[in-house]
């Protein structure tokens, strides 16, 4: 374990993750464009991609954080059986849901229940697909439909807000069922899926496309909203959600429904847009 991962089990999350929005929104040029510049070096993002490409025009940080591809930057796979890929980042782990549980990494894993934070909402997942998704600095931090879907509830699931870097993944115990997250339920053609907005050290901001700000600010408990009867209906590869910085999105799919791309592995680089799976029905 590293010494910044055993120092996430001291440091004071919530403290610094309040410190960060607060540098991440101000409009200070000065502030904005000496973190933005950093990102931009240390990462090396691909502002050609952007559909606002000149740095110097973000009014912040976080509208840089969240900025839109240009059009064309990034197109859906064709067949129209497959799932798409969500988001850009790095496959941290994908296969099958074993007897309820996820695997996280070499010896650690979490269950659906743990995860989800009800295990009757766990019960569809029970032996069917996950897939978790890691979006670094540079990466495009908007997340988009795999198919499409009717939301149907989201659960905002209160919890700490460890790094998920791959030191983090590989030490800290049930990582992604410990963190914050917002849990979005959607009822598709195949039946139900989730797609899990996963916080992290520095990262508690979720914003979706139905209803703005989702993450209420030192949420202490389980906050369920119903968006049944609300006509949100969202089409295959649109946008549905956005970390205001870097994290990690789990889906998951239940059991019998779709084959995992056998061309994906754990660090495998993925592109939004690209099959993660193929229906079987």
């Amino acid at each position: 374990m590293s010494l910044v991962t055993a120092l996430t089990y001291a440091l004071p999350h919530r403290l610094l993750s309040s410190w960060a929005r607060r540098l991440a929104y101000s409009t200070d040029p000065r502030m904005s464009q000496l973190l933005i510049g950093t990102v931009i070096e240390k990462f090396g993002v691909n502002m050609d991609e952007a559909a606002n490409p000149d740095p110097a025009s973000y009014p912040s940080f976080n509208a840089f954080f969240t900025r839109a591809l240009k059009a064309g930057a990034r197109t859906p796979d064709a067949d129209r059986k497959a799932l798409l890929m969500p988001a850009d980042g790095h496959i941290s782990q994908l296969g099958p849901i074993e007897h309820g549980r996820i695997f996280q990494a070499k010896g650690q894993s979490f269950t659906a229940a743990e995860l989800l934070g009800d295990a009757d909402d766990a019960k569809p997942f029970n032996d069917g697909l996950f897939a978790t998704i890691y979006l670094s600095p540079r990466d495009y931090h908007r997340v988009h439909m795999p198919v499409r879907a009717t939301l149907r509830e989201t659960v905002h699931v209160p919890g700490r807000l460890f790094s998920v870097g791959t030191d983090a993944v590989a030490n800290v115990p049930r990582l992604f069922a410990r963190n914050e997250r917002l849990v979005c339920h959607f009822d598709t053609d195949f039946g139900p899926m989730v797609q899990v907005m996963v916080g992290a050290l520095l990262v508690s901001g979720v914003e979706t496309v139905w209803s703005g700000e989702e993450i209420p600010a030192y949420g202490d408990r389980v906050t369920r909203k119903d968006w049944r009867g609300q006509g949100i209906t969202l089409e295959r590869f649109a946008e549905m959600a956005r970390f205001n910085y870097g994290s990690t999105v789990i889906v998951l799919l239940p059991r019998g429904v779709a084959e995992l791309n056998p061309q994906l592995a754990a660090e495998s680089p993925v592109r939004l847009g690209q099959k993660l799976a193929t229906l079987t029905g």
